[in-house]
């Protein structure tokens, strides 16, 4: 059995630890969407140390957009319970959350959106671009040599 393998048959257990153990029902496993977010987020940490012969990563930091749809405290819960007893542990994740902005062709301002409202600010232009928020990236790793 490979690592992602056992990833997969720990997420399908963790699946049934939330639906037995806390009650939670089908409907509540926007858990499981960050559980393979995590996942994915590993298997990067992975291949860079795969490149690197005897280094260690420490932290992995990610950018999570608004409109991502990744809830950043159950990404950090699904991440904590991939990584704790692995051999990555004790890695840990930095979340840096990412606000939604709009671009203003008109007046060329970026700015960033705090209510539902997406005309510009300065020239009161209905029409704006969306210029961030929608982001998921890895956007460093904290590598020891």
């Amino acid at each position: 059995m490979d690592s992602g393998d056992s990833e997969l048959c720990f997420s399908s257990l963790f699946a049934v630890l939330l639906t037995s153990v806390f009650g939670l029902q089908t409907s509540d496993f926007s858990l499981m969407h960050e559980l393979s977010i995590a996942s994915s987020i590993l298997d990067a940490v992975r291949n860079e140390l795969d490149k690197r012969p005897g280094a260690r990563i420490s932290k992995v930091g990610v950018r999570i957009g608004a409109l991502s749809g990744v809830e950043p405290d159950a990404l950090s819960f699904g991440f904590g319970a991939l990584v704790q007893g692995s051999a990555l542990d004790p890695l840990t994740l930095e979340i840096e959350c990412v606000p939604r902005s709009q671009r203003c062709p008109a007046c060329e301002i970026t700015f960033e959106v705090k209510d539902e409202g997406l005309a510009c600010p300065q020239c009161a232009r209905p029409e704006t671009l969306l210029a961030g928020g929608d982001e998921l990236d890895i956007a460093y790793l904290e590598v020891e040599e």
